[in-house]
């Protein structure tokens, strides 16, 4: 199934996508009498308290419910308030010959923030601090119940589902002046290239896990003005999303709602034609199985 916030009424609701309809998730459980569903107001409380089996049962009763047209309201970020947010650098072969990357013994990470999140429709901001805004078109992994060291045979079962994320990243605050060929000691700056305001567009929903059976079979692209610039699939993962887990959850405990970034495929415009986003672009990344996600792009000035 594929869930949603959208906006109604000035408030954020939950709603279920089905076709080309959406499905009030409170009215819905209201009229089909499923009394533990009517009062969750998003995606993460509805995670938090374990209610994915609930919202399963309520979609096979949605045609006694209204429905209402998906393009008549705006859409929200399918997680609004995650507590970790991780991102995994070069985990795509291509992607990691492209940026000149080295063989890995381990997945490399790094974080963003909740101030980076916006959805659907959102700008991408190219701030007055940064003149290389580039993209990355990933799948994410959401995160169903927390778990600690959670052995890779079982890391899957932790899975609620995916959705589309954008790594956006600033490469002139990303890379020190001169790199790659004088080499900062300290490594590039993950923070200040990764975590400025609305740098983490996600959507369009979650898509659950019966909907997306094999994660690893997916076609995964990106355009900017139509041009694409990102054609790749996730079969070319180098650590897999049970390894991952793994691996994160070695010392760190997972909560519902975290959000793992899988990595993004070749394309990005710091290792191709340094075209990077300005004001008025148009920004869509697309994987199958789950849908589009478009963001324009605004100067914040």
């Amino acid at each position: 199934m594929r869930l949603v916030h959208f906006v109604k009424d000035s408030q954020t609701r939950v709603g279920i996508v089905h076709e080309e309809s959406i499905f009030d998730l409170a009215e819905s459980a209201a009229v089909t009498g499923i009394h533990s569903l009517t009062r969750v107001s998003t995606i993460d409380q509805l995670l938090t308290n374990g209610l994915l089996s609930s919202v399963s049962e309520l979609e096979g009763k949605l045609m006694s419910a209204n429905g209402f047209p998906l393009g008549s309201v705006k859409l929200r970020s399918p997680i609004l308030s995650p507590e970790k947010i991780f991102c995994l650098a070069e985990n795509y072969r291509a992607h990691k010959k492209e940026a000149g990357g080295r063989p890995a013994e381990q997945p490399y990470l790094f974080t963003k923030f909740r101030n980076t999140i916006i959805g659907p429709g959102d700008p991408i901001l190219v701030p007055r601090v940064s003149k290389k805004v580039d993209w990355e078109a990933e799948l994410a992994v959401v995160i169903g119940r927390g778990g600690k060291y959670i052995p890779k045979e079982h890391a899957m079962e932790y899975v609620a589902g995916y959705t589309i994320s954008n790594d956006v990243s600033y490469r002139d605050l990303q890379f020190p002046k001169g790199w790659p060929e004088e080499l900062s000691r300290l490594g590039q700056n993950w923070v200040e290239g990764k975590g400025l305001d609305n740098a983490f567009p996600m959507g369009p929903w979650l898509s659950t896990t019966d909907e997306i059976p094999d994660p690893y079979n997916l076609r995964l692209s990106l355009t900017v003005n139509g041009e694409r610039k990102q054609d790749s699939s996730t079969g070319d993962m180098i650590f897999k999303i049970d390894s991952v887990i793994e691996h994160i959850s070695a010392g760190i405990t997972l909560r519902a709602g975290d959000i793992i970034s899988t990595g993004t495929g070749p394309g990005v415009a710091a290792f191709t034609d340094h075209r990077f986003l300005k004001q008025g672009d148009i920004v869509e990344a697309t994987v199958d199985k789950i849908g589009t996600l478009r963001n324009p792009v605004q100067a914040e000035d």
